[in-house]
């Protein structure tokens, strides 16, 4: 057997089309940087910079309705390494969890078979990164443990789940949108399943309500939105008045506390959760655009909505200005509701009955790109683009405040000199709002911002089945060095796309045709023939296009000239097998033979000609060595003409005898131009062969039909193998040399198309039939492999064709190319084997040491006294491959992040911020935010303490930490939002239990004399009017007197101990005993009211206090909360613990970073207990680093550790001696 050469190294991989309607809500855009995205049964996965396919994944056996990408909110290192983890479920209620890089199937889960409404990995990832909550219709939910796929519990509720909600202030907290309504559950927990069955609250659905129609009307929406004003009811309403199905979508707001969003197709409405009660409305005019999606933000009030024309939109909360606390001088226009405004918006698709929008993700580290995913296939990456606007070209919308930029860069304020990057994320590009004046403009020296969409990004994929698929000529000695597997795709358009196998993506789209392209033959590595047909006439005519395409120009020529209208269709175009002839046959017209070389038509056959069902050249010799062969042909002639000749039919026996001789008459003719032969079946099954060479053409011989087969289908001709298919799916194997001939009945029906593969000696052959495709070895006559649609796979073949000698291609009716090994197995390939056309930022990708180390370099710069991007200098000694891999993963950085990393002024906490950014790491992300906000503020306190008035002008400047971080901001900041909140629940309280509700919260607040001017509002024919006229003269009669006091506070701890926690904390706070409140709160296990409370109403000691003492429940083992304890301790400047806490749970690179930076601003006292701390940290984080491998950095640590790292240095020291000595 002679050896074959595999032609070029190709990965397996699969080129996507058009999306079925199930896989409407299947995308998400990960922390980890990726986007992934359902397209029927397959999971991609796409780069969201450079917008290149990196991976398919091929398990499901039914649509992909549902795609998550696993939360990176824990701390990395070698136990628990940076990896790429993606949950996806099918429309028969199959969860997969994968391990993208690879491919593989981590866990598959499987409790019912109706398919999954919704899924979300749990947020908070203290006790375990494994936790995945899944809706099972109709109305279960379920959590999973989706590292080993066990069901930790289930658990049912009434009415039918759509989707869910968690809060992100609260991993307690949990909402369902079911079919009647919200259901709202405040004891969610990882450990056991809900026990009670929640809060079911209704929705009187906006659009129900009468208001409603004046919503449209030209006075505008807001006078008829302000009389909307309950939405939220415990009643259930009556059936007329609710059109639920019309709510789209639930969710938390994540920019603050206990607000949430309900997205209906012509409004947003936006709840406040506290009082149930609407306090914003995003409406559209009659001539909008409905909504589709709406994803809110985190680092800014703001919303990215998608709309039904494709059309992405930002929408960002207006600033409000300072609202007066006090009741003699009200506002005169206070704060009606949230309005939020119109930023930008991108330009919409053109949508038709096969293209719309499908779904919207935005980039959750740093919300400034959006992803739309087209039905169509197509992926567009829209990016916001900041503009610094001149003071004379604010715009007319004047409604709308202005947007400022940010005073500070990566968390520390930076003067307007240093470099920063405003478009590295929305916090970086518009401030927190809050600024009038010029002055303080200039004094803040800010500017006025615009922000714009720009797409970025664009992916597009096949347009919709059917297809005509070839592959290029292979590759072989001669054009290796011009060689590109290229694909052409013929489809229903008319137009032919070229794509590169080696990376995927599209190499060429060519419009050449005006109908369906039927066929495709390549004439040379860059020209190819394409046919198509229009639709036939009354008299079943046609226009038949062939063209002659030049890949390199795209220039196209009509092939057959004039020639082509109203005339029987073309069937099949042939090139021979040294590209000089082309056969064309068509319906019911004789065949046509052209030279290609000069586009001439060499013969048009006559009338009498037979019809052809099937047509193939002979494989032609190569010409340099035809005359080599001349010898060997006439020896094998002699030698098989004495052979003995038993177990043929006399039939085929003539039959192969006289193609041999056509075959030697062709070699032993002296014209160097070989002439070419092809052979071709008529209806009856007759074989002919005729010979061409220049312009004649020649009869050579005719062969009766064989009685075995039915009417022959297809014939594919390579060295002395002639196979023949039939409609009956027979395939005829014909050894010429030995003269034999097997048939074997497949029993697959019609033969579609048969193909050899390339490769020389290589005498594979690919079957397509009506159900599936086959591949035989010819030599053996044995199948080597099969696939069945509907039994191993869900799609049908259209189309097949070989890629290279061991790689098979199939079209299918799924709208997918797959380039698949000659078993038809799909597989999915390893990330990091792929070609990729640009090089694509993903540490993800690298092994866990690696990614760990070029963590490491990016953030301990300068190397040597010196800021480089270089690796190769540093001294690490991994294998040379690892370098290089993580050398390409520095040079896919932009140049905008490569100038900040090499910039000596960007501190080493900007650096930290920057680096969690780059490597999508949601838990440094908040760690360092926090510490970088309150590492600087004490930094400045600490400065300034001598000059108090300096110090109030310092901290007006350093602007507040976002209020996202809710009870980890400035108690002065804390306090201001928290008394707008109170005034727009004032504004929009409808009834009296909203009103109490208000004045609950005043009193807390200490806004005791609007209080009581709500209590005094109480109708007389209420039940508590009698109580509330009681509490409104408590209020207004509180004195400081010793007796008074001491009798409210006695009250109050009676309430307390029966029970009524609400109003005895209410009591102690008119008294101002709000510590004892806090205390009484967190006893009863109420620590984030505990918490609130103390924000608003106390000192800065005692509210310290109470927060320390929050921290340590937050660390207690039942509630396991550390990563909040440890934000909570930075919001109170306790460093040290901070760094003891992080040492203690083995965070050693965030301690010793964390360390660094408080050692830079000073705000550690530096004594005996806290140097041997540090010492300890050093000394840890050195041994971190040696196990990854990075000895020089391992060795900087060491001789920073003192005492703690003297062993450790010298260890380290003779391992560069040895590695010196090698």
């Amino acid at each position: 057997m002679q050896p074959y050469m595999v032609n070029i190294k190709l990965s397996a991989r699969t080129l996507t089309g058009a999306l079925s309607p199930q896989n409407r809500g299947a995308a998400d855009w990960g922390w980890q940087g990726l986007i992934a995205y359902g397209c029927h049964s397959l999971v991609l996965v796409i780069d969201s910079k450079t917008a290149q396919t990196l991976q398919v994944l091929e398990r499901h056996k039914a649509n992909v309705v549902k795609v998550k990408w696993a939360k990176e909110n824990y701390h990395h290192n070698i136990g628990s390494p940076y990896s790429l983890r993606l949950a996806s479920a099918d429309a028969t209620g199959k969860i997969i969890v994968w391990d993208v890089a690879t491919g593989a199937a981590h866990c598959e889960i499987q409790e019912h078979t109706k398919p999954i409404q919704d899924m979300q990995w749990l947020w908070s990832q203290d006790a375990s990164r494994d936790l995945l909550l899944a809706v099972h219709p109709p109305n279960y939910i379920v959590l999973w443990n989706a590292d080993t796929g066990t069901k930790l519990w289930k658990k049912s509720y009434a009415e039918n789940i759509l989707s869910f909600s968690f809060d992100p202030f609260d991993p307690s907290n949990l909402t369902l949108l079911t079919s009647e309504g919200i259901v709202f559950i405040s004891d969610f927990s990882p450990s056991k399943a809900p026990a009670s069955s929640g809060k079911k609250v209704y929705i009187s659905s906006p659009r129900s309500s009468p208001i409603h129609n004046k919503l449209v009307s030209a006075t505008g929406a807001k006078k008829a939105l302000d009389k909307v004003k309950i939405l939220i009811t415990n009643e259930k309403p009556s059936a007329e008045s609710v059109t639920l199905n019309d709510c789209l979508q639930l969710s938390y707001l994540p920019s603050k506390r206990n607000y949430m969003l309900l997205l209906y197709p012509r409004e947003i409405l936006i709840l406040d959760l506290e009082v149930n009660q609407t306090v914003g409305v995003i409406a559209i005019e009659r001539t909008g655009v409905p909504f589709l999606q709406v994803i809110p933000c985190v680092q800014r009030d703001g919303l990215f909505c998608l709309h039904e024309n494709g059309c992405i939109t930002l929408r960002v909360r207006r600033s409000v200005s300072n609202i007066s606390s006090t009741s003699d001088d009200p506002d005169p226009d206070p704060i009606q509701e949230l309005i939020y405004d119109l930023r930008s918006q991108c330009d919409a698709i053109r949508v038709t009955k096969t293209v719309r929008p499908f779904s919207m993700v935005c980039c959750p580290i740093n919300e400034n790109s959006a992803a739309l995913v087209v039905s169509d296939g197509r992926v567009m990456i829209w990016e916001l683009k900041s503009t610094i606007s001149g003071r004379s070209l604010r715009t007319s919308n004047s409604s709308a405040s202005p947007l400022y930029s940010p005073v500070s860069f990566c968390g520390i304020p930076v003067g307007p000199s240093q470099n920063k990057l405003p478009d590295l994320s929305l916090d970086n590009m518009i401030g927190q709002g809050m600024i009038s004046g010029e002055d303080q403009l200039k004094s803040y020296c800010v500017q006025e911002v615009h922000l714009k969409f720009l797409l970025t990004g664009l992916l597009s994929g096949l347009p919709l089945p059917p297809f005509a698929t070839r592959m290029c000529p292979p590759l072989t000695t001669k054009n290796i060095k011009q060689y590109q597997p290229l694909l052409a795709v013929g489809t229903s358009n008319g137009s032919v796309l070229v794509y590169n196998l080696t990376s995927g993506l599209l190499h060429k789209e060519l419009s050449i045709h005006s109908c369906e392209v039927k066929g495709i033959e390549w004439t040379s590595l860059s020209g190819f023939l394409s046919f198509a047909t229009s639709t036939p006439n009354n008299l079943g005519l046609v226009r038949n296009e062939l063209q002659l395409v030049d890949l390199p120009t795209g220039r196209s020529i009509a092939f057959r000239g004039e020639r082509g209208t109203d005339e029987p269709a073309i069937e099949m175009i042939k090139v021979s097998h040294l590209k000089q002839y082309l056969a064309v046959v068509f319906k019911d017209k004789p065949l046509e033979l052209w030279d290609i070389r000069t586009c001439t038509l060499l013969r048009e056959m006559s009338k009498n000609f037979p019809t052809i069902t099937a047509l193939e050249w002979s494989p032609s010799h190569n010409l340099k060595s035809l005359r080599k062969k001349q010898l060997a042909a006439r020896e094998a002639m002699a030698r098989q003409t004495v052979s003995d000749t038993t177990e043929l039919s006399t039939l085929e026996s003539s039959m192969i005898s006289l193609l041999q001789e056509a075959e030697s008459k062709s070699e032993l003719s002296q014209n160097i131009s070989a002439r070419e032969h092809f052979v071709f079946t008529d209806t009856d099954g007759q074989v002919y062969h005729l010979t061409v060479e220049g312009n004649s053409v020649k009869d050579s011989a005719r062969i009766p039909p064989d009685g075995s087969m039915g009417s022959i289908t297809c014939i594919a001709w390579k060295g002395d193998t002639l196979v023949l298919g039939d409609v009956d799916g027979n395939l005829n194997f014909w050894d010429l040399k030995a003269r034999v001939s097997r048939g074997i009945p497949t029993h697959r029906g019609w033969v579609k198309k048969i193909r050899f593969a390339p490769g020389k000696g290589n005498q594979k052959l690919i079957a397509m039939y009506n159900d599936g495709a086959e591949v035989w070895d010819t030599k053996e006559v044995q199948m080597v492999s099969s696939l069945r649609s509907g039994r191993n796979v869900t799609f049908r073949v259209l189309d097949v064709d070989w890629c290279t000698s061991d790689k098979v291609i199939l079209a299918s009716d799924d709208g997918c190319i797959r380039v698949l090994e000659m078993t038809m197995k799909s597989a999915c390939f390893r990330m990091d084997e792929q070609e990729l056309s640009e090089p694509v930022w993903c540490p993800y990708l690298l092994v866990p040491r690696a990614s760990l180390a070029l963590k490491a370099f990016l953030l301990h710069q300068p190397w040597n006294n010196k800021y480089s991007l270089d690796i190769s200098h540093i001294n690490y000694p991994e294998n040379e491959n690892i370098k290089n891999l993580l050398q390409e993963q520095l040079y896919s950085l932009s140049n905008d992040i490569k100038k900040l990393l090499l910039d000596p002024e960007f501190t080493l906490v900007q650096r930290c911020l920057l680096v969690a950014r780059l490597y999508g790491d949601e838990s440094e992300l908040h760690f360092w935010t926090v510490a970088a906000h309150y590492l600087h503020a004490f930094s400045q306190e600490k400065t300034l303490t001598a000059k108090a008035e300096d110090l109030f002008s310092q901290e007006k400047w350093i602007s507040p930490l976002d209020i996202c971080y809710d009870t980890l901001s400035e108690n002065s900041s804390f306090q201001k939002f928290q008394l707008e909140r109170v005034n727009l629940q004032e504004v929009k309280r409808s009834n009296y239990d909203h009103t109490r509700k208000c004045t609950d919260q005043l009193l807390l607040l200490g806004q005791t004399d609007r209080a009581v001017q709500l209590l005094l509002e109480t109708n007389a024919e209420n039940s508590c009017y009698y109580c509330d006229s009681l509490k409104a003269c408590l209020v207004t009669t509180v004195t400081s007197s010793g007796p008074s006091q001491s009798t409210i506070k006695l009250v109050a701890t009676n309430m307390i101990a029966n029970g009524k926690l609400a109003e005895g904390v209410q009591l102690l706070c008119l008294i101002d005993k709000a510590a004892d409140a806090c205390r009484y709160l967190q006893t009863y296990g109420e620590w984030n009211r505990a918490a609130w409370l103390a924000k608003v109403r106390l000192n800065s000691e005692e509210c310290a206090d109470v927060l320390k003492r929050w921290v340590d429940h937050l660390c207690s083992p039942q509630i396991n909360q550390k990563s909040k304890a440890i934000l909570v301790l930075l919001s109170l400047g306790c460093f040290i613990r901070v760094t003891e806490m992080l040492h203690s749970m083995r965070y050693f690179d965030r301690a010793a970073l964390f360390v660094e930076a408080c050692l830079k601003y000073g705000t550690i006292e530096v004594n005996e207990d806290a140097k041997k701390l540090i010492h300890a940290v050093f000394a840890d984080y050195a041994r971190n680093l040696k196990t990854l491998g990075f000895l020089q950095a391992a060795t900087l640590f060491a001789s920073k550790a003192g005492a703690a790292g003297r062993d450790l240095l010298n260890e380290l020291q003779q391992l560069k001696e040895e590695g010196l000595t090698e």
